[in-house]
This record gives structure tokens, C-alpha cells and sequence, in this order.
């Protein structure tokens, strides 16, 4: 079982979180604060600060803020320090990649890493461990799957058969006819 002990930026919320752990050592219990995550990404998406989820910090990009923002902003500053994160993203990882095993995989292209948008590697397939190539070309697209000549390792440069298994953050060009 995996708790997700939100609130913990309440008051005693980290000795509430305290005793959970003693009473239950068996399950993986992360203090949360969903509150502080969503004030955070909303002031990251504002030019506010400079944020992403799972930062242990921020960076504080205006200065000229009213003084409840700053107290706002030293609030969340202190719940990170206390406690690493908000606790969102690293739930969110713990169950994506330890309990169910999902490995991140990447479509590229030996040519470069950057989408037409001038976005580097915008997308990320999420799939079970044991994947393969082939797997990875029928998720992205049936076509590509059913047109699957060979896939390439961008990283390496290694040419790579159907039956290859994908490692978590491999990045993959596929061929096809």
C-alpha cells in the first residue's frame, strides 16, 4: 500500500505524519502538500518563480511582490526545506516506476532531439519493463509498427531489432517501409 499523507503543511501535520510511519513501517508513506504543489505551478506558470514539479527549491524571478506574496513564497520555501518536496511528484515516480515497474522511453531522431516546435524531446512513452521495440513503434503508431523495419538507439547510435529490450530513458528512432 502506498499512502499519500496530504496536508501535512496544517498544523501537526508532520507529527501526524510521524505516527503514521511508526504505526504502519510496512507501507511507503510520503507527506504531501497538494496545496502548496498547485501554488507553486501557478506561480512558476506566472513568472513568478521558476518551479518544476519534484524541485526541492524554487527561484524567485520578481522581486517586486506584494508582502503576502513573499510571506506565501517563504512558506512554501520553508515546506521544501522541511521536507524536500511537495511530495506530489515523488508519489507519482514511486508508483509509476517502483510499484508498477513502467520504464520512460523517447522518440527521437538521429538527426537532432528537437520537435518542430523547438521542443527537445517533448514526448515520453510510459511502458511495462520488458517492452520491446516493436512494442515501443504499435504504442507510438499501429503503422509504425506494422511498417517496423529496425529502430536505433539515438543515443548510441546502435541499430536495434524488433525483439530489442527497451531500458527506462532510452531514446528510440524508428524505421519503417
Amino acid at each position: 500500500m502506498v499512502i499519500a499523507a496530504n496536508k501535512v503543511d496544517k498544523n501537526n501535520g508532520l507529527e501526524n505524519l510521524k505516527k503514521l510511519k511508526e504505526q504502519f513501517p510496512d507501507y511507503k508513506i510520503v507527506g504531501c502538500s497538494a496545496e502548496v504543489e498547485l501554488a507553486l505551478r501557478q506561480a512558476n506558470n506566472n513568472g513568478v518563480i521558476s518551479y518544476s514539479p519534484g524541485d526541492k527549491s524554487f527561484e524567485i524571478l520578481k522581486q517586486d511582490l506584494p508582502e503576502k506574496a513573499i510571506n506565501a513564497l517563504g512558506f512554501m520555501k520553508k515546506f521544501l526545506e522541511t521536507f524536500g518536496s511537495t511530495g506530489i511528484q515523488e508519489i507519482m515516480d514511486f508508483i509509476v516506476f517502483d510499484y508498477l515497474k513502467y520504464i520512460a522511453v523517447f522518440p527521437g531522431g538521429t538527426k537532432g532531439l528537437v520537435d518542430s516546435h523547438g521542443r527537445t524531446l517533448p514526448d515520453c512513452f510510459l511502458l511495462p519493463s520488458g517492452s520491446t521495440a516493436l512494442d515501443f513503434a504499435f504504442n507510438i503508431h499501429t503503422d509504425l509498427g506494422n511498417k517496423f523495419i529496425k529502430a536505433i538507439n539515438v543515443k548510441t547510435r546502435q541499430v536495434l531489432g524488433k525483439a530489442y529490450e527497451l531500458k527506462h530513458r532510452d531514446v528510440i528512432e524508428i524505421i519503417t517501409s
